[in-house]
Protein backbone atom coordinates (compact mmCIF):
# COMPACT_ATOMS: atom_id res chain seq x y z
CA UNK A 1 0.00 0.00 0.00
CA UNK A 2 1.63 3.26 -1.11
CA UNK A 3 1.10 6.54 0.73
CA UNK A 4 1.10 10.28 -0.55
CA UNK A 5 4.02 12.22 -0.77
CA UNK A 6 2.69 15.32 1.77
CA UNK A 7 1.71 12.75 4.25
CA UNK A 8 5.03 10.94 4.08
CA UNK A 9 7.49 14.34 4.43
CA UNK A 10 4.97 15.32 7.47
CA UNK A 11 5.44 11.83 8.99
CA UNK A 12 9.97 12.39 8.17
CA UNK A 13 9.58 15.93 9.53
CA UNK A 14 7.54 14.85 13.03
CA UNK A 15 10.14 11.98 13.54
CA UNK A 16 13.03 14.56 13.00
CA UNK A 17 11.51 16.85 15.39
CA UNK A 18 11.09 13.66 17.88
CA UNK A 19 14.67 13.12 17.24
CA UNK A 20 16.40 16.62 17.62
CA UNK A 21 14.37 16.70 21.16
CA UNK A 22 15.56 13.39 22.45
CA UNK A 23 19.19 14.71 21.97
CA UNK A 24 18.40 17.99 23.08
CA UNK A 25 16.79 16.35 26.51
CA UNK A 26 19.91 13.80 26.83
CA UNK A 27 22.45 16.73 26.55
CA UNK A 28 20.69 18.25 28.98
CA UNK A 29 20.58 15.50 31.68
CA UNK A 30 24.65 14.80 30.80
CA UNK A 31 25.11 18.53 31.63
CA UNK A 32 22.81 18.47 35.35
CA UNK A 33 24.59 15.20 35.69
CA UNK A 34 28.10 16.41 35.92
CA UNK A 35 27.59 19.65 37.93
CA UNK A 36 27.84 18.30 41.28
CA UNK A 37 31.86 19.11 40.25
CA UNK A 38 31.02 22.19 39.87
CA UNK A 39 29.30 23.19 42.89
CA UNK A 40 31.70 21.27 45.05
CA UNK A 41 34.25 24.11 43.41
CA UNK A 42 32.21 26.49 45.17
CA UNK A 43 31.68 24.63 48.50
CA UNK A 44 32.94 27.91 50.32
CA UNK A 45 30.07 29.83 49.10
CA UNK A 46 26.98 29.44 50.97
CA UNK A 47 24.37 27.82 48.64
CA UNK A 48 21.69 31.28 48.83
CA UNK A 49 24.55 32.81 47.25
CA UNK A 50 24.59 30.46 44.33
CA UNK A 51 22.07 30.59 43.68
CA UNK A 52 21.64 33.90 43.31
CA UNK A 53 24.38 33.91 41.02
CA UNK A 54 22.94 31.65 39.02
CA UNK A 55 19.61 33.64 38.78
CA UNK A 56 21.40 36.90 38.15
CA UNK A 57 23.73 35.63 35.63
CA UNK A 58 21.70 33.86 33.91
CA UNK A 59 19.24 36.73 33.42
CA UNK A 60 21.99 39.08 32.17
CA UNK A 61 23.04 36.09 29.57
CA UNK A 62 19.50 35.63 28.35
CA UNK A 63 18.73 39.26 28.58
CA UNK A 64 21.45 39.95 25.65
CA UNK A 65 20.99 36.66 23.88
CA UNK A 66 17.07 38.21 23.40
CA UNK A 67 18.64 41.70 22.33
CA UNK A 68 21.21 39.98 19.63
CA UNK A 69 18.06 37.83 18.53
CA UNK A 70 16.26 40.67 17.86
CA UNK A 71 13.38 38.92 20.06
CA UNK A 72 12.67 42.15 22.62
CA UNK A 73 9.68 43.59 21.10
CA UNK A 74 7.82 40.47 20.26
CA UNK A 75 9.14 39.21 24.07
CA UNK A 76 7.11 42.23 25.50
CA UNK A 77 4.32 42.31 23.87
CA UNK A 78 3.99 38.36 25.71
CA UNK A 79 5.63 38.04 28.47
CA UNK A 80 3.50 40.72 30.40
CA UNK A 81 0.13 39.25 29.64
CA UNK A 82 -1.62 38.06 33.17
CA UNK A 83 -1.70 34.16 32.50
CA UNK A 84 1.95 34.33 30.65
CA UNK A 85 3.03 35.82 34.08
CA UNK A 86 0.95 33.29 36.35
CA UNK A 87 2.57 30.55 34.53
CA UNK A 88 6.28 31.71 34.60
CA UNK A 89 5.98 32.98 37.71
CA UNK A 90 4.93 29.29 39.20
CA UNK A 91 7.77 27.84 37.11
CA UNK A 92 9.78 30.26 38.91
CA UNK A 93 8.91 29.59 42.38
CA UNK A 94 9.91 25.55 41.28
CA UNK A 95 12.96 26.45 39.61
CA UNK A 96 14.17 28.29 42.63
CA UNK A 97 13.26 26.02 45.30
CA UNK A 98 14.84 22.79 43.45
CA UNK A 99 18.28 24.65 42.70
CA UNK A 100 18.87 26.10 46.34
CA UNK A 101 17.36 22.19 47.66
CA UNK A 102 19.92 20.51 44.86
CA UNK A 103 22.94 22.71 45.35
CA UNK A 104 22.67 22.22 49.61
CA UNK A 105 22.63 18.96 48.56
CA UNK A 106 25.53 18.15 46.87
CA UNK A 107 27.91 20.69 49.30
CA UNK A 108 26.90 19.17 52.71
CA UNK A 109 27.35 15.91 51.24
CA UNK A 110 24.28 14.48 49.72
CA UNK A 111 25.21 13.33 46.58
CA UNK A 112 23.93 10.20 46.38
CA UNK A 113 20.82 11.62 47.78
CA UNK A 114 20.37 14.06 45.30
CA UNK A 115 20.37 11.31 42.44
CA UNK A 116 17.90 9.54 44.55
CA UNK A 117 15.61 12.48 43.93
CA UNK A 118 16.31 12.77 40.40
CA UNK A 119 15.79 9.12 40.08
CA UNK A 120 12.23 9.60 41.87
CA UNK A 121 11.81 12.60 39.87
CA UNK A 122 11.02 10.53 35.96
CA UNK A 123 8.23 8.35 38.00
CA UNK A 124 6.32 11.42 38.80
CA UNK A 125 7.08 12.81 34.78
CA UNK A 126 5.83 9.65 33.58
CA UNK A 127 2.24 9.90 35.94
CA UNK A 128 1.90 13.23 35.09
CA UNK A 129 2.04 12.60 31.34
CA UNK A 130 -0.45 10.30 31.68
CA UNK A 131 -2.56 12.05 34.39
CA UNK A 132 -2.74 15.65 32.34
CA UNK A 133 -1.88 14.69 28.52
CA UNK A 134 -3.39 10.64 28.43
CA UNK A 135 -0.14 9.84 27.36
CA UNK A 136 -0.04 6.19 27.00
CA UNK A 137 2.27 3.29 27.85
CA UNK A 138 3.14 0.23 26.00
CA UNK A 139 2.82 -2.84 28.38
CA UNK A 140 6.76 -3.38 28.30
CA UNK A 141 6.63 0.53 29.39
CA UNK A 142 4.50 0.06 32.50
CA UNK A 143 6.50 -2.83 33.63
CA UNK A 144 9.69 -0.55 33.25
CA UNK A 145 7.99 1.90 35.18
CA UNK A 146 7.00 -0.53 38.03
CA UNK A 147 10.67 -2.34 38.05
CA UNK A 148 11.89 1.69 38.55
CA UNK A 149 9.38 2.33 41.00
CA UNK A 150 10.03 -0.65 42.99
CA UNK A 151 13.82 0.10 42.85
CA UNK A 152 13.31 3.72 44.05
CA UNK A 153 11.29 2.12 46.93
CA UNK A 154 13.77 -0.14 47.98
CA UNK A 155 16.30 2.30 48.35
CA UNK A 156 14.20 4.82 50.38
CA UNK A 157 13.62 2.03 52.25
CA UNK A 158 17.56 0.98 52.45
CA UNK A 159 17.90 4.73 53.17
CA UNK A 160 16.40 4.40 56.78
CA UNK A 161 14.64 7.84 57.18
CA UNK A 162 12.45 10.13 54.93
CA UNK A 163 15.12 11.62 52.01
CA UNK A 164 13.32 14.92 52.23
CA UNK A 165 16.21 16.14 50.03
CA UNK A 166 15.13 13.73 47.27
CA UNK A 167 11.57 14.31 47.59
CA UNK A 168 11.52 17.89 47.31
CA UNK A 169 13.69 17.91 44.20
CA UNK A 170 12.05 14.96 42.66
CA UNK A 171 8.36 17.20 43.15
CA UNK A 172 9.55 20.74 42.57
CA UNK A 173 11.44 19.70 39.21
CA UNK A 174 8.36 17.17 37.59
CA UNK A 175 6.23 19.95 38.34
CA UNK A 176 7.89 22.47 36.71
CA UNK A 177 8.70 19.57 33.53
CA UNK A 178 4.70 20.09 33.84
CA UNK A 179 4.55 23.88 33.86
CA UNK A 180 6.94 24.23 30.51
CA UNK A 181 4.60 21.55 28.52
CA UNK A 182 2.03 24.35 29.28
CA UNK A 183 4.47 27.49 28.47
CA UNK A 184 2.83 29.66 26.14
CA UNK A 185 7.18 31.23 25.16
CA UNK A 186 9.77 29.31 23.39
CA UNK A 187 12.64 28.36 25.22
CA UNK A 188 14.82 31.51 25.44
CA UNK A 189 11.62 33.88 26.35
CA UNK A 190 10.79 31.83 28.68
CA UNK A 191 13.93 30.95 30.62
CA UNK A 192 14.44 34.99 30.52
CA UNK A 193 11.13 35.85 31.86
CA UNK A 194 11.45 33.15 34.74
CA UNK A 195 15.23 34.46 35.38
CA UNK A 196 14.07 38.08 35.66
CA UNK A 197 11.06 37.29 38.28
CA UNK A 198 13.54 35.96 40.41
CA UNK A 199 16.37 39.07 39.20
CA UNK A 200 15.44 40.85 41.76
CA UNK A 201 15.43 39.31 44.89
CA UNK A 202 18.73 37.54 43.67
CA UNK A 203 20.24 40.34 43.09
CA UNK A 204 19.34 41.95 46.94
CA UNK A 205 20.42 38.81 48.55
CA UNK A 206 24.30 39.06 46.80
CA UNK A 207 24.33 43.36 47.42
CA UNK A 208 23.27 42.61 51.03
CA UNK A 209 26.04 40.18 51.36
CA UNK A 210 28.80 42.29 49.70
CA UNK A 211 27.65 45.13 52.03
CA UNK A 212 28.01 43.25 54.89
CA UNK A 213 31.63 42.02 54.07
CA UNK A 214 30.47 37.91 53.46
CA UNK A 215 30.31 37.99 49.91
CA UNK A 216 32.26 36.13 47.47
CA UNK A 217 32.37 37.74 44.20
CA UNK A 218 35.14 39.64 44.29
CA UNK A 219 37.63 38.80 47.78
CA UNK A 220 38.08 35.05 46.72
CA UNK A 221 40.19 35.85 43.70
CA UNK A 222 39.67 34.60 39.92
CA UNK A 223 38.88 31.23 39.75
CA UNK A 224 35.67 31.58 42.35
CA UNK A 225 34.98 34.93 40.53
CA UNK A 226 35.08 32.91 37.02
CA UNK A 227 33.08 29.99 38.21
CA UNK A 228 30.01 32.38 39.88
CA UNK A 229 30.13 34.49 36.72
CA UNK A 230 29.79 31.10 34.79
CA UNK A 231 26.95 29.80 36.78
CA UNK A 232 24.82 32.07 34.43
CA UNK A 233 26.24 29.50 31.65
CA UNK A 234 25.75 25.93 32.92
CA UNK A 235 22.35 27.48 34.07
CA UNK A 236 21.30 28.54 30.90
CA UNK A 237 22.59 26.24 28.03
CA UNK A 238 20.87 22.63 29.98
CA UNK A 239 17.90 24.66 30.86
CA UNK A 240 17.40 25.93 27.25
CA UNK A 241 18.11 22.28 25.61
CA UNK A 242 15.45 21.22 28.38
CA UNK A 243 12.87 23.36 27.47
CA UNK A 244 13.01 22.98 23.95
CA UNK A 245 13.30 19.39 24.37
CA UNK A 246 9.78 19.29 26.80
CA UNK A 247 7.95 20.63 23.58
CA UNK A 248 8.89 18.25 21.04
CA UNK A 249 8.43 14.70 22.83
CA UNK A 250 5.97 13.01 25.08
CA UNK A 251 6.43 13.46 28.72
CA UNK A 252 7.11 10.13 28.95
CA UNK A 253 10.44 10.25 27.65
CA UNK A 254 11.17 12.94 29.31
CA UNK A 255 10.87 10.73 32.15
CA UNK A 256 12.90 7.98 30.82
CA UNK A 257 15.87 9.85 29.71
CA UNK A 258 16.07 11.92 33.16
CA UNK A 259 17.83 8.80 34.65
CA UNK A 260 21.10 10.00 33.05
CA UNK A 261 22.05 12.85 34.99
CA UNK A 262 21.19 10.64 38.51
CA UNK A 263 23.55 7.83 37.05
CA UNK A 264 26.00 9.91 36.68
CA UNK A 265 25.25 12.15 39.59
CA UNK A 266 25.43 8.69 42.09
CA UNK A 267 28.49 7.65 40.19
CA UNK A 268 30.07 11.09 41.33
CA UNK A 269 29.04 10.04 44.61
CA UNK A 270 30.49 7.37 45.03
CA UNK A 271 33.31 7.29 43.09
CA UNK A 272 34.62 10.78 43.22
CA UNK A 273 32.92 11.97 46.36
CA UNK A 274 33.65 8.59 48.64
CA UNK A 275 30.38 8.54 49.92
CA UNK A 276 28.93 5.59 51.64
CA UNK A 277 26.76 3.22 49.90
CA UNK A 278 25.40 -0.27 50.39
CA UNK A 279 25.09 -3.75 48.60
CA UNK A 280 21.18 -2.73 49.35
CA UNK A 281 21.78 0.93 48.15
CA UNK A 282 23.62 -1.05 44.16
CA UNK A 283 20.71 -3.29 44.66
CA UNK A 284 18.04 -0.93 44.56
CA UNK A 285 19.96 1.33 41.68
CA UNK A 286 19.82 -1.79 39.52
CA UNK A 287 16.56 -2.18 39.69
CA UNK A 288 16.26 1.55 38.10
CA UNK A 289 19.02 0.78 35.42
CA UNK A 290 17.20 -2.33 34.39
CA UNK A 291 13.85 -0.61 33.90
CA UNK A 292 15.94 1.99 31.87
CA UNK A 293 17.34 -0.63 29.70
CA UNK A 294 13.49 -2.06 29.33
CA UNK A 295 12.03 1.23 28.49
CA UNK A 296 14.96 2.19 25.85
CA UNK A 297 15.09 -1.78 24.58
CA UNK A 298 11.49 -1.92 23.60
CA UNK A 299 11.58 1.64 22.26
CA UNK A 300 14.47 0.48 19.34
CA UNK A 301 12.88 -2.75 18.84
CA UNK A 302 9.73 -1.18 17.54
CA UNK A 303 11.43 1.61 15.77
CA UNK A 304 13.27 -0.95 13.92
CA UNK A 305 10.45 -2.97 13.23
CA UNK A 306 7.93 -0.44 12.19
CA UNK A 307 7.72 -0.97 8.20
CA UNK A 308 8.65 2.63 6.86
CA UNK A 309 5.51 4.45 4.31
CA UNK A 310 6.62 4.12 0.75
CA UNK A 311 5.81 7.19 -1.67
CA UNK A 312 3.99 7.02 -4.66
CA UNK A 313 5.83 8.05 -7.85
Amino acid sequence: MAYCGVCTDRLRSESGGMNKGVWQAAAAYVVWGLLPLYWKALHQVPPLQIISHRIVWSSVLLAVALVLMGQVRAFSAEAFKARTLGVYAAAAVLLGANWLTYVWGVNAGFVVETSLGYFINPLLSVVLGVVFFGERLRPAQWMSVALAALGVAYLTYDYGRLPWIALVLASTFAAYGLVKKTAPLGSVDGLALETGLLFVPAAGVLLSAELRGAGHLLGDGWLTWALLVGAGVVTSVPLLLFSSAARRIPLVWIGILQYIAPTLQFLLGVFVFRERVSVHTLLGFAAVWAALALFAGEGIVRRVSTPVPVTAE
